[in-house]
């Protein structure tokens, strides 16, 4: 089991996430006990893959917030991060239907 994630007075993470990287939600509904219920938040949200901008978005929290938080729960082993350019087999390019979720959240900035 993943260990609980901590917030902290920072503005850097390991991960540096695109706005428009995919989250999706591994962790087992056990898991989320304990966690900050902005985390909890998020898992719920990413059982259906989200963009980091999707996420800013849906739950109406600032972008740089967002992109800590999911860090977080990546670094706990809790979500899955797909960055752009992991893909090769599309020459590294975003497919049109990540881009038109992406421009949808964040039209609803």
């Amino acid at each position: 089991m993943a260990s609980p994630v901590t917030v902290s007075a920072r503005v850097r993470t390991r991960h540096q996430l695109a706005i428009e990287a995919l989250v999706m939600t591994i962790a087992e509904p056990r898991e989320l006990r304990g966690l900050l219920p902005e985390h909890q938040r998020i898992c719920h949200l990413c059982r259906e893959v989200k963009s980091v901008a999707e996420v800013s978005a849906l739950l109406r929290i600032p972008l740089g917030v967002a992109r800590i938080l999911v860090a977080d729960l990546a670094e706990a082993g809790l979500v899955t991060v797909h960055q752009p350019g992991e893909n090769e087999a599309t020459g590294g390019q975003p497919g049109v239907t990540m881009l038109e979720r992406v421009l949808r959240g964040l039209r609803t900035l």
